[in-house]
C-alpha cells in the first residue's frame, strides 16, 4: 500500500494559507499537508517555540497570534498578504477543551466564556479578516474546525465546547451561502475523536471514558491528525470547487451509527 507521502499530489502551488493552532495536533498536520501540496503556509499560534519549529518544518512563516484578539487577527492576515501577496486558504482551527468545561450543572460562566472566545469568536474574527482579502481576489477557501459533537448530544457533556462547535457549524453554513457568488467557499470540518495529544491526555486520566467513546466508532479506532489534514487539503483545493456551506464529516462513521459492528 502506498504511504501518504507517496500519494500526495500538488494542488496548491502559489497559494497562501493561514493555519491557526498550527503548532500542534490537527493544525500542525495540516500545515505540513498544505505545504507538501505547494502552498505557502503561515503558522499562527501562541506557543512561540513550537510555532517557529512548525514554520521551519514547512518552509513557511510563523506569526504569534492570540486568535481572540482582533488586533492580532488583523495583523495575522495583513502579514500573510504582505508576505505572499494574497490570502487563499484560511484554516481556522485553534481551539480548547479544558477540564472545567463539563456538564452545564458544573460549568461556571468564566469557563463557558473562555471556550466560546477561543473556539467560536476566533472563527468569527479570522473569517472576517480572511474575507477582506478573498473577496478582493474573487476567490478563496475558508475551512473552520467544528466537530462531530455539533451534530450529536453526549451524556458526558462539555457544554461550552459543544455549543461553540455548533456555532462554528452554523456560522460556516451562513458564510458559505452569503459569499458563494463572490468565489469564496466556506466549509466546516467536523472531525470525530482524533488521536491528538489533547485526546491522549484526556483519556490517560480516564481510560474507561476512552473505551466508552471508542466503542461507538464503527471503524474501531480514533482518527489521525493526518486524515483530518487530508480533508482540509481537499476542501482548500479546486477539487472541492463546488463544495461550500457544507458540514464535512471525517468521523469514521460515528455520527451515522445506530449500533457498531461486533468483533
Amino acid at each position: 500500500m502506498d504511504t501518504l507521502e507517496e500519494i500526495v499530489c500538488r494542488r496548491l502551488p502559489g497559494r497562501a494559507a493561514v493555519v491557526t493552532g498550527g503548532a500542534s495536533g490537527i493544525g500542525l498536520a495540516t500545515a505540513k499537508r498544505l505545504a507538501s501540496e505547494g502552498a505557502d503556509v503561515v503558522v499562527a499560534d501562541m506557543n512561540d517555540e513550537a510555532g517557529q519549529k512548525a514554520a521551519k518544518e514547512v518552509g513557511g512563516l510563523y506569526v504569534h497570534a492570540d486568535v481572540t484578539d482582533p488586533g492580532d487577527v488583523e495583523n495575522l492576515f495583513h502579514v500573510t498578504n504582505e508576505t505572499y501577496g494574497r490570502v487563499d486558504i484560511a484554516f481556522n482551527n485553534a481551539g480548547i477543551s479544558p477540564p472545567d468545561d463539563a456538564s452545564i450543572t458544573e460549568t461556571g460562566l468564566e469557563a463557558w466564556r473562555k471556550v466560546q472566545d477561543v473556539n467560536l469568536t476566533s472563527v468569527y474574527l479570522c473569517s472576517k479578516q480572511a474575507l477582506v482579502y478573498m473577496r478582493r481576489q474573487g476567490k478563496g477557501s475558508i475551512i473552520n474546525t467544528a466537530s462531530f459533537v455539533a451534530h450529536m448530544g453526549a451524556a458526558t457533556s462539555q457544554i461550552s465546547y459543544t455549543a461553540s462547535k455548533g456555532g462554528v457549524l452554523a456560522m460556516s453554513r451562513e458564510l458559505g451561502v452569503e459569499f458563494a457568488k463572490e468565489g469564496v467557499r466556506v466549509n466546516a470540518l467536523c472531525p470525530g475523536p482524533v488521536n491528538t495529544e489533547l485526546l491522549q491526555e484526556l483519556f490517560a486520566k480516564d481510560p474507561e471514558m476512552a473505551a466508552r467513546r471508542l466503542v461507538h466508532v464503527p471503524m474501531g479506532r480514533f482518527g489521525e491528525a493526518e486524515e483530518m489534514a487530508a480533508a482540509v487539503a481537499f476542501l482548500a483545493s479546486d477539487d472541492a470547487s463546488f463544495v461550500t456551506a457544507s458540514s464535512f464529516m471525517v468521523d469514521g462513521g460515528l455520527t451515522n451509527a445506530y449500533t457498531t459492528p461486533l468483533g
